[in-house]
């Protein structure tokens, strides 16, 4: 496998932590992206030489530019590049104040849409390179009480399903990360959770909440083999444009898929009846 030069965002913990391990245990260079200081002397010391770490918030757009920019004059080319920071913002639709739900895209929309910007130039110029970003299960399918979270990650998957087609031309592959439930900290102290402010969603989702809450820490996906699948399409002829990572995501955005299959098919006579009658004038 040729040696690759990474650049992950959000490797202090959780998935990002994991693609990092696995592409530094595979002999790549990974830069990651932190927030503290002491997040990045602990990652640095995973692999001292290959493992270089850098502050950055990635809402802070010249801030992204800047970092990536500078990597590739002190580290070298990018060949991949991993949207990986966000964050979950759990409440019902009707509970979660806006400038939560603004928050969410910040982080997790433009915050991706940044980072893939700006490593995009000199991989059209180069003719090559793999950008990923990190989605969800929760961006092909949704569940009551994610209203926010799931939004921000079914427009990510858009975007990342229309610059694929875009940069294809150009030798650049794109891949949308679709995880399920992971033992990680996403669930717990990761998790930000809007405050309970309407009693008449007590029955549905305060059960939800108490068994995310009971669940963290014992999920069923395994970090390490995740950072191993991602390490592996990365370095394949023809990586997949989506891939999900477990078998709980799996299962549901299958079912998910499913559901929205049915609707098609039973409105389709209804449909096809909003057409002009002579067709398209063209």
């Amino acid at each position: 496998m040729a040696k690759q030069n990474w650049l992950i965002t959000g490797v202090s913990t959780g998935l990002g932590r994991a693609f990092a391990e696995a592409a530094l245990a595979a002999g790549h260079t990974v830069v990651g992206t932190l927030r503290t200081q002491r997040d990045l002397r602990s990652f640095e010391e995973l692999k001292p030489g290959h493992a270089h770490g850098r502050i950055l918030d990635v809402t802070d757009d010249d801030a992204v530019s800047g970092v990536v920019a500078e990597v590739e004059r002190s580290v070298g080319p990018l060949d991949v590049v991993v949207a990986n920071a966000g964050y979950g913002l759990e409440g019902t639709f009707e509970e979660t104040p806006l400038a939560e739900v603004r928050r969410q895209f910040e982080v997790n929309v433009f915050g991706a849409v940044a980072t893939l910007r700006a490593a995009l130039p000199s991989m059209r110029r180069r003719r090559r390179g793999h950008l990923m970003a990190v989605t969800s299960m929760g961006g092909l399918m949704a569940v009551p009480g994610m209203s926010a979270y799931c939004g921000s990650k079914f427009a990510l998957e858009g975007i990342l399903e229309a610059l694929g087609k875009e940069v294809a031309q150009f030798g650049i592959h794109v891949t949308a990360i679709e995880p399920g439930s992971f033992r990680t900290d996403w669930a717990g102290r990761s998790m930000t959770r809007a405050a309970r402010t309407v009693d008449d969603y007590d029955e549905l989702f305060a059960p939800i909440r108490a068994a995310r809450q009971k669940a963290s820490g014992n999920q069923l996906g395994n970090p390490t083999k995740a950072g191993e699948a991602v390490v592996r399409i990365a370095s394949v002829e023809r990586p997949p444009a989506h891939l999900l990572l477990g078998s709980d995501a799996l299962r549901l955005v299958t079912a998910a898929r499913t559901a929205v299959d049915e609707d098609i098919r039973a409105w389709e006579t209804l449909s096809r009846t909003t057409d002009f009658a002579e067709g398209a004038q063209l």
